[in-house]
This record gives C-alpha cells, structure tokens and sequence, in this order.
C-alpha cells in the first residue's frame, strides 16, 4: 500500500509493551511518531529507542507520541527492553508494537524485500491530529534516523499551520521564515507579520518567526 502525504493513516489494532494499542483511539488529539525498526537486539536501534526516550520531555513539548514497531514478538521486545535501558542509561517511556503478523507492516509498507526480505527498513510516519500523514521518511537498515532532524520537521509543521509562512533550507527555530507567495495582500501581511520583511524577490520574503 502506497501511503502519501495529506493520506489518512491507516487504523490499526496491534499488542504493544503497552496493552494493545488502537491508533486512532491512542493518538487521541496527538500527533504521533510512528518509527520502524528492523530487529530487537539490534545496536543502531538500541540507540535510537534510547535516544527516543531521552527526548520524551521535547515529544511531550510538541504534543507528540512515540511509538515504534517490528516484526519481532512482544516477549522478545520486554526482553530487549532491559538492553535498550541499561545500555542507553534511560527508561523506555513508549510502546512497541509487536508487529509478528505483519499486520502494522504491511499497512504501512514497511517491508522492503530488496532491502531486508523479511524485515522493516527504518520508516518514519509522522502523523497529525487529523490523522493525516504529514512526513514520510525511509532509511536503511545500516543508518540510524536523526531525531533531531524528525522534530525540526514537526516544529516547521506545526509552524506552518498556524502561519501562512514556509520554512527555508536549513531552517531552525527562532530562524528567519518565508511569507507563501499567495499572501499577496499589503495589509493582511502587515497585520500578520508586525515585525517586517525583506523582500529579496517578489517570490522571496523573509520574516521574523512570526510565534518569538
């Protein structure tokens, strides 16, 4: 199944190391990270569970869930749990899916056979609280995601919806923004933008972070 941005995410009902899990229902009014990985007792997915939990407070910030998911069993991921938080220093504070059936998987397309045959490759969903998937990103088995980068997306999300505003390449918070070339009218950007703007093109306005 071919997921897009702007697509629904499709519902689910999988057992997690939470209880089962109904996504829809969990999510609530969250935005949601769902991450793949591809084995439990794996190192480069030993960091990033770990590094997922380290960051729980700036999720909890944007008002994001975690939660990741694989293929393998749910007793495997309770043991594996205690790997994740003595080697990382930190508790796991999100559930795994215990994805055994494929269910999750193959609802997301998770499973890229010439990648790993049977194995997730390290997909990234970001989900809003509509539902609608807002990001979308695949990396390989041997390279481990940058969290960072996933909350930089979301603050340029969550940025963006509330402001007619797009974020330039490299874009940071607090950094400079651009005015969408749609915003035409002189007095609705004035009264949206106070701060002023620099116009290096008619195309190309830059504007103070319109929420510092």
């Amino acid at each position: 199944m071919t997921l897009r941005l702007g697509d629904i995410a499709p519902d689910f009902t999988q057992d997690s190391t939470e209880g089962p899990i109904s996504l829809h229902k969990w999510a609530g009014s969250s935005w949601v990270l769902l991450f793949s990985h591809p084995a439990d007792f794996t190192p480069v997915c030993t960091t990033e569970l770990g590094l997922t939990a380290k960051l729980k407070d700036e999720f909890a910030k944007r008002n994001v869930k975690a939660l990741a998911v694989s293929v393998d069993t749910l007793a495997s991921h309770k043991g594996w749990i205690g790997d994740i938080e003595e080697t990382q220093n930190v508790r796991l504070n999100f559930p795994i899916l215990a994805d055994a059936d494929r269910k999750v998987s193959g609802l997301y397309d998770m499973i890229h056979p010439n990648s790993l045959a049977n194995l997730t490759v390290r997909t990234v969903f970001v989900i809003d609280p509509d539902r609608k998937i807002r990001l979308t990103l695949t990396y390989p088995a041997s390279t481990g995601r940058n969290f960072h980068e996933i909350l930089r997306v979301i603050d340029s999300l969550q940025l963006t919806d509330e402001h007619k505003v797009a974020t330039p390449a490299n874009w940071q918070d607090g950094d400079e923004v651009v005015i969408v070339p749609s915003l035409t009218d002189e007095a609705e950007i004035q009264r949206r933008f106070p701060k002023g703007y620099r116009a290096l093109r008619p195309y190309l306005r830059l504007t103070p972070q319109p929420n510092k």
